[in-house]
């Protein structure tokens, strides 16, 4: 079997031309690969998770930056070079790269399906050759849910990753592990589909034995900001175009996605 023929079975429907890919022009300007519509049914990795994938679809990077700057003027906890950004669901890494011309500490990116991981980690290593990182990178091929953050402030980012169960059960953990952290994490959610799990745990009675201050806080999650983040000019004629051209025509662009920004910090309880 030769290169170019391997290469045509490992794509994932969606990735090839026949399919109705079209490049974004991000991956022509950086000679990386992120684009294209994977739907969520094709992303099969063997995992009880994978019912409860959305798609993979790249994030518009003036959509991207424009929620991060927003998220810049919320007073965060940490300078950027303290603070680990992590993308949960990162697919192909896009957002990964973006992330990693900033100076964080660290960036992550959480994918579960292995196709996508090798691809991300190929951007990777092309976005370093180019000088493009400026922070250290890597992806880690693991369930959403049993990642394990580490120490010190982090930001999560989400580009609608899951659908309603497994959301849960992420926030879950999340919270288990940031229980006695409070202000060390954010969250940024872009296509916020499941902003309803995020308001339960937000309104969730503690369990007994949670932490209060005299009584009066606790941790939880805080929402900072909900609403539409509009895509460049650039950003939005490239995303219509290429989801135009998608055969089965399951998904429809729009001239913003709708985000939300929430933190993990101590609430007073009413």
């Amino acid at each position: 079997m030769g290169p170019s023929t391997e290469r045509r079975r490992r794509l994932l429907p969606g990735l090839a031309k026949k399919d109705g890919f079209l490049p974004h022009p991000f991956d022509e300007v950086n000679g990386v690969r992120t684009s294209g519509l994977v739907a969520g049914r094709h992303l099969v990795s063997g995992h009880a998770h994978d019912r409860y994938a959305t798609a993979y679809y790249g994030v518009a990077p003036s959509v991207f930056r424009a929620l991060l700057a927003r998220r810049a003027g919320s007073h965060p906890a940490a300078a950027l070079d303290q603070t680990t950004f992590v993308d949960i669901g990162a697919g192909m890494g896009r957002a990964v790269l973006l992330a990693g011309e900033l100076p964080f500490r660290q960036v992550i990116g959480v994918e579960l399906h292995p196709t996508l991981v090798r691809i991300a980690r190929c951007n990777l290593a092309a976005w370093r050759s180019a000088g493009r990182g400026l922070a250290p990178m890597r992806i880690v091929a693991r369930d959403a849910v049993d990642f394990a953050f580490p120490p010190g402030p982090c930001l999560a980012f989400l580009f609608n990753p899951f659908g309603v169960v497994v959301m849960r059960r992420w926030l879950r953990a999340v919270t288990k592990a940031f229980a006695a952290r409070p202000g060390e994490l954010d969250i940024l959610y872009v296509n916020n589909e499941q902003e309803g799990v995020f308001e339960e745990q937000r309104d969730a009675v503690p369990r007994s034995g949670a932490r209060t201050e005299s009584g009066r806080s606790r941790p939880n999650l805080v929402r900072l900001f909900q609403g539409p983040i509009k895509r460049s000019r650039t950003d939005r004629l490239a995303d219509t175009r290429i989801l135009a051209h998608q055969p089965e025509g399951e998904y429809a662009s729009a001239p913003h996605e709708d985000c939300s920004i929430w933190r993990w910090m101590d609430r007073k309880i009413q």
